[in-house]
């Protein structure tokens, strides 16, 4: 990926509806080299897809929150499928040092996040956590705020 394939999604990424005779006159190049950017970059799995972030997601959820999960043993994968079944965590992440798991959650108060951590503590498998709030989002680029 060179230079102009990053500045354009950055482009994309701040806006992904701009046309593409935006994006070319942005770039300082023609609508073609866009066109046939954008299809390479999809082509090559580098774009995956293209998205919408609705207002309700950031209001029907006005409480998100991280949380890093430290997993025993070989347990990962238990842990895992365990909280894939709570609606309230919207990513699971597996990472290194410390945490084994970083999960993001979002609910509608304080409470539901006492009661959904709560819930997460007592699956097996888990060792420790500790949960981060989310107060605001100044600048997101993916599709959750």
């Amino acid at each position: 990926m060179d230079e102009l394939d990053q500045r354009l999604i950055t482009i994309l990424r701040h806006n992904a509806r701009r046309s593409i005779s935006e994006i070319a006159d942005e770039l300082k190049v023609s609508r073609a080299t866009v066109r046939s950017r954008m299809e390479k970059l999809e082509q090559r799995g580098d774009i995956v897809g293209y998205t919408v972030v609705l207002r309700s997601d950031v209001v029907s959820m006005p409480v998100r929150g991280i949380t890093l999960i430290e997993v025993e043993g070989r347990m990962s994968d238990q842990v895992v499928e365990a909280l894939s079944g709570f609606t309230e965590v919207g990513a699971i992440h597996s990472t290194n040092g410390k945490w084994d798991l970083i999960i993001e959650i979002a609910v509608e108060s304080l409470t539901e996040l006492d009661s959904v951590l709560r819930e997460i503590r007592m699956i097996p498998g888990i060792i420790s956590s500790e949960t981060n709030l989310l107060l605001a989002t100044p600048r997101s680029t993916g599709a959750r705020l």
